[in-house]
């Protein structure tokens, strides 16, 4: 099995690059409208936001989410039906000529998505975990003077049209494949996630002032929920390219945009500090999570009825049988193209861990 990575350059809003009813998933975390950091950004989208922000900050507000909208009609095109698309994005608080206000930032992007045509599904809040003693806004311990800390961002998810199909026999084998375990299914389709940092860190750190890059773990858990191996993930807002990296590990194809071309260097750093071994042992730290949870239920004296003969383990669901988790063999760079090429086992042995002593770089 092969993937193929693409990165592109440019405003998301003209994807040219990607035809009609192509994608599969899009995971993305745009620029925040009303967080301070991205008005640069955004101005340089529409000056009319600039020229608001001061005399008249709901307009620049709305200028804002008109930019985002155009991204979101771009995702609906180039999304396949049953595609779904997944936005984490925060709500923004800001002091304006002395005026303290809440921007809702989720509501106004799931009301420009379903106008465009999505299916909204229920949503996640991701609950961002704090150690600060003093979290409250305002005036400490006076009445009406103090504001409730937003201590949570929204991952909001829409599908295009209705239900994916699945009528063929090596289309329902190939789904049964891109299973993920019932302990997994329990934490993951929770509506409320409890992510501090970055749970699995598949890359070395890289230098990026202000990267507002969200933890690895998002991700890779919209990716293993809402797509399958083989699919094209998404990402118009690439960043540092974490979701790119996601889809690397779990066997997908995944393409994205960044309208700044100085990221495109992050991006591949990003790629080439991938190690090899590291991104296996992922995986298998991901079969060893099962395995321990089926030794703990059983201890405790649960029966469990079901078996994976590729994985040579128990599994709690028939759902489960045919799961497959494929170790990397490779990660190249093609020179001519661009594109990074990603290859796979295509029956791992899960008890041994490959290149046990071999750090492999992408190829420059």
């Amino acid at each position: 099995m092969t993937t193929v990575h693409s990165i592109y350059i440019g405003a998301s809003q003209h994807m040219t690059s990607t035809e009609n009813n192509t994608i599969d998933l899009v995971v993305t975390s745009p620029p925040y409208p009303m967080i301070e950091m991205w008005d640069e950004i955004m101005a340089k989208q529409n000056p009319e936001i600039t020229n608001n922000l001061e005399s008249n900050p709901e307009m620049a507000f709305e200028l804002m989410h008109r930019e985002l909208d155009k991204v979101w009609k771009e995702c609906f095109r180039v999304l396949k039906t049953g595609g779904f698309l997944c936005i984490n994005i925060g709500d923004a608080t800001r002091t304006i000529n002395d005026n303290f206000t809440l921007y809702n930032n989720h509501s106004r992007i799931s009301k420009a998505c379903i106008e465009i045509g999505f299916v909204g599904l229920p949503n996640i809040i991701w609950r961002k975990q704090t150690n600060v003693p003093n979290k409250f806004m305002g005036s400490g311990m006076l009445p009406c003077g103090a504001y409730v800390t937003l201590e949570h961002e929204w991952i909001l998810i829409f599908r295009k049209g209705s239900k994916r199909e699945y009528k063929k026999a090596d289309a329902k084998l190939s789904r049964m494949k891109s299973s993920f375990f019932w302990e997994e299914r329990n934490v993951w389709f929770s509506d409320m996630w409890e992510i501090k940092g970055t749970k699995q860190k598949i890359q070395k750190k890289t230098s990026r002032e202000r990267s507002a890059a969200y933890p690895f773990e998002v991700p890779y858990r919209l990716i293993n929920m809402f797509s399958q191996k083989g699919d094209i993930v998404m990402d118009p807002f690439l960043g540092t390219g974490t979701t790119m990296q996601a889809a690397m590990l779990l066997g997908r194809n995944s393409c994205g945009y960044e309208i700044d071309p100085n990221f495109e260097t992050i991006i591949r750093e990003g790629v080439d500090s991938l190690e090899l071994v590291l991104c296996n042992s992922l995986i298998k730290q991901r079969f060893d999570a099962h395995r321990e949870f089926i030794v703990n239920r059983r201890s405790s004296g649960k029966e469990i009825k079901h078996f994976n003969n590729t994985l040579n383990c128990e599994v709690m669901t028939n759902q489960e049988k045919e799961i497959e988790l494929n170790y990397l063999e490779s990660i190249l760079l093609d020179q001519e193209t661009g594109k990074y090429i990603v290859t796979y086992e295509d029956h791992s042995d899960l008890n041994e861990l490959p290149f046990k002593d071999t750090f492999f770089k992408v190829a420059r």
